[in-house]
């Protein structure tokens, strides 16, 4: 990949796992959290179960790769319904607390990993879900690092992006008054216009399918579905 998306992983990796893992690790459990953290959990919480329903109830002897798995819970449905996953994330310490949290007597597998959700040693997969994995990322690196993923996917990919509008963008701004060390690396909205056009371009093989945007005060996001349609070569 081009050195932007290099710097950008830098950067997110030094956040999640020096920065905020403590405020991730709380703000994904049941723990209480402050009015604006629980709108974010909220909001997660619904897109979590958006990409869900649209990955099949039984996924026996299928491969899925939870790209961005933070502290697992999507790894963790996905192989109560049988599948075999892997999942990575760039931080070290909340694939640890993943590793902590992980139930016993799941019906399929997990392999946990830190590193990046590009490397290809972890093979092909049936499904990819990359939940809020690519949305610090400039459009050609978002789009470039999905087209990559796609490229050992023969089912679907399923993503998320911060949708480019007029309310996003202000709470960006105000988001933007609070100390730099309760600040993420910015958000790159996206038109899904915008989106769309590139993801044809780079991925022909796939067609859009799905699309639903979540709000829920601070946290706004949109899921979007990507299907194989033509068999990899």
């Amino acid at each position: 990949m081009a050195s932007t998306y290099l710097d950008r992983r830098g950067e997110i990796e030094a956040y999640f796992d020096r920065t905020a893992a403590k405020t991730w690790e709380r703000l994904t459990s049941d723990a209480p959290v402050s009015g604006i953290r629980a709108t974010v959990r909220a909001g997660r919480d619904a897109m979590r179960a958006t990409l869900l329903s649209w990955l099949p109830d039984d996924m026996t002897g299928q491969r899925v790769l939870d790209a961005g798995c933070g502290t697992g819970a999507l790894a963790v449905e996905a192989a109560k319904r049988g599948a075999e996953v892997v999942a990575v994330d760039l931080s070290p310490n909340l694939v640890d607390v993943a590793r902590e949290r992980m139930p016993a007597g799941l019906k399929g597998s997990i392999t946990w990993h830190a590193g990046d959700m590009l490397d290809e040693s972890f093979g092909r997969f049936d499904h990819v879900v990359a939940m809020d994995s690519v949305i610090h990322y400039e459009s050609g690196d978002k789009v470039g690092a999905l087209a990559r993923l796609g490229e050992r996917t023969d089912g679907q990919v399923l993503f998320t992006f911060a949708p480019k509008t007029p309310l996003l963008a202000a709470m960006h701004t105000v988001g933007k008054l609070f100390p730099r060390g309760d600040r993420s690396p910015a958000i790159v909205p996206i038109s899904e216009k915008k989106l769309r056009r590139l993801v044809d371009e780079r991925m022909p093989d796939f067609a859009a399918g799905n699309t639903k945007r979540i709000a829920s005060g601070f946290y706004t996001s949109q899921a979007f579905q990507i299907t194989r349609t033509e068999p990899r070569t």
